[in-house]
């Protein structure tokens, strides 16, 4: 830098330069720090979501205490209501909870034990970041109402009488200008208040008029997650003081967890699931009296783990990842506790229950001897992928990547990058050509396909490593050894709005289904939503991504404007595809319900039931002027 940049900078930097924000601006300034990333609603770690989080976790929180066994959660377009029937914010201090930083009861331990929201941050960050804020306390009796825009008090209403029971509501509507053209999607909302009734059986949830409850915790969610045809063996559920786990074995590929913490769903896992993986396979080899690889004890389980700790330490507010290495001040080790209590609570069901333990060795001895076969290719191609990987022109990378941290001063801002983390899969040089012109190179990465992959549909994890191509992608991702060091968050499929774009989705789909099926449930895989049309005239120009928008654009353009129809990606400029993949980008999530049984979906879409298959398209087929008609 020349002297005299320095200089300027230098002189730039006084007392006017040095700022205080009070509590509101700051979080409006910085909204990652507190809610991890934005986005619109079709990731499920959206910022929206952490809205509702937010207050509902304060909700479980009195019911964990013993108060209220109901919650009822409203959501409608933009609008949500939270109401608990706990204890209540009490009544002189309902303007302090929501809007002073540092301010709660969480700091004090006998009114609050084990419970998820610690500092006191949550409420007022979704004050600050909704256009719209009403909060209402009912103790006793009485009532005390307060209403705010974005964090800056409007109105603080007196004490009345009430007939109403005791407890909280808080009503907010999220602000557009931070999470622009955002929309709930309900697999998600309802995925969310599942697993709030698994963590506290009993607990009845009502949203949006449909009631919610578990009986039987951890069981409940992983029944409802499998697919009983496809277990090795009855899903083995254990409880003991602060700590449940529920565990099985499938037939599928990958390791898959659910993992919680003091009613939080840390979807990042942390000390206590690495203390579960380890203890589970400790324990299995004391059992079984062999020293089984650890990779083949874990190979296709699925397993639930919950844990209660005193003041838990998270690595970020929205509380994804668990930090704390003890269960309580002065107990013990987060892995002495787990370990103990699987060392005997796992050991002795195994050995009460002899036909589950058989089904669980036969399982781990099938995933060795896969292991052995798959050994030498994997070898060789890992051998060449390593070698690929130096001049891999398939992969324009980017700088941030989701398994890696960032320490010092940048630290947030980094870290809430990593969510934003994105790998678009593209068909041919021409779209990836485009998208690697106009993406964000700190978070946005481009993976090129050479043409149509193969179905692997009914084949063996050999092909993903005798086909170069999957192999490539494969270590691009870094999923070998599963989801823990995944290097982007949203794994984006970007082909054209054709049939044989159509295609290339279905196969890549296939490939994640058959061998990554963690990816597709964890909600990673996408869809990338490209223009049609382009309407404009001198004035205005308008992308439509259906025939109605189309129609809407010529309405409000008027004049006979120029109509362009965009037929692949290629066709799209780079400035232009700019706007498609940043902040107006439009992703379709790929959603797996609790009905869906990936073997029996895939055996039918991409399998040989060819007869079947015909007939469903002959029935369901739709013409262009069909379309176009309605």
């Amino acid at each position: 830098m020349a002297n005299t940049d320095k200089k300027d900078l230098f002189a730039a930097y006084t007392e006017d330069s040095i700022r205080s924000l009070d509590w509101r601006e700051h979080i409006r300034l910085r909204p990652g720090m507190y809610i991890g990333k934005l986005g619109d609603g079709t990731s499920p770690d959206d910022g929206i979501y952490i809205l509702i989080k937010e207050v509902v976790d304060n909700c479980i929180d009195e019911h964990t205490m013993g108060f209220g066994k109901q919650i009822d959660i409203k959501v409608s377009e933009h609008s949500v209501s939270v109401r608990d029937f706990g204890r209540g914010i009490p009544l002189g201090k309902v303007v302090d909870v929501v809007s002073k930083i540092n301010t709660g009861a969480k700091y004090d331990s006998k009114a609050f034990q084990k419970s998820v929201g610690l500092n006191g941050v949550g409420t007022k960050a979704v004050n600050a970041l909704s256009t719209s804020f009403k909060v209402q306390s009912v103790r006793e009796g009485r009532m005390k109402v307060a209403e705010f825009e974005r964090g800056i008090l409007l109105k603080e209403h007196k004490e009345t009488a009430t007939k109403e029971p005791n407890g909280t509501i808080v009503t907010f509507v999220p602000d557009e200008t931070v999470f622009k053209n955002f929309k709930y999607i309900p697999e998600y909302l309802e995925k969310q208040i599942w697993n709030y009734c698994y963590l506290n059986a009993g607990l009845i949830i009502n949203f949006n008029g449909q009631k919610y409850v578990s009986k039987n915790g951890l069981l409940d969610l992983l029944q409802r997650i499998t697919d009983a045809e496809n277990i090795r063996y009855p899903i083995i559920h254990l409880k003991g003081e602060d700590i449940e786990v529920a565990i099985t074995h499938e037939n599928q590929y990958g390791e898959e967890y659910y993992s919680f913490v003091n009613g939080q769903h840390t979807t990042q896992g942390g000390t206590h699931l690495l203390a579960f993986r380890e203890a589970f396979v400790k324990t299995v080899r004391e059992f079984f009296k062999k020293d089984y690889d650890a990779t083949d004890i874990r190979a296709s389980i699925c397993a639930a783990v919950s844990v209660r700790v005193q003041e838990p330490v998270f690595e970020s507010q929205t509380k994804t990842k668990l930090g704390s290495q003890v269960v309580y001040e002065g107990g013990p080790s987060m892995k002495a506790f787990v370990l103990e209590f699987l060392s005997k609570a796992l050991d002795d069901f195994l050995h009460k229950n002899p036909t589950t333990a058989e089904a669980m060795k036969k399982r781990i001895e099938q995933s060795e001897r896969e292991r052995k076969e798959l050994a030498g290719i994997k070898k060789l191609a890992n051998e060449r992928a390593k070698k690929a990987n130096l001049h891999n022109k398939k992969l324009r990378d980017c700088r941030v990547h989701l398994n890696e941290e960032a320490g010092g001063k940048d630290k947030e801002e980094y870290n809430s990058k990593r969510l934003s983390t994105t790998i678009f899969i593209t068909e041919g040089d021409s779209a990836s050509g485009s998208i690697t012109k106009s993406r964000d190179v700190e978070t946005q990465a481009v993976f090129s396909l050479r043409g149509k992959p193969l179905n692997c549909f009914g084949l063996t994890k050999k092909v993903v490593y005798e086909n170069e191509e999957f192999n490539l992608l494969q270590h691009a991702l870094n999923i070998e050894d599963g989801l823990d060091d995944l290097r982007y968050n949203n794994i984006v499929i970007a082909t054209d709005a054709d049939v044989d774009g159509m295609h290339i989705r279905l196969l890549l789909l296939s490939f994640f289904l058959q061998f990554f099926p963690d990816l597709v449930r964890n909600q990673h895989i996408y869809i990338l939503e490209t223009p049609l049309f382009r309407v404009r005239n001198k004035q205005e120009t308008i992308y439509c991504y259906s025939e109605e928008e189309k129609a809407k654009a010529v309405k409000k353009l008027g004049n006979k404007p120029e109509i362009t129809r965009f037929k692949g990606l290629g066709e799209i400029s780079p400035d232009e595809f700019g706007k498609f993949i940043k902040e107006d980008i439009r992703l379709q999530p790929i959603i797996l319900s609790k009905e869906t049984q990936i073997n029996k979906l895939l055996e039918y879409y991409m399998g040989k039931n060819t007869q079947n298959r015909q007939e469903f398209i002959i029935n369901n087929l739709r013409y262009e002027k069909d379309l176009v008609a309605e």
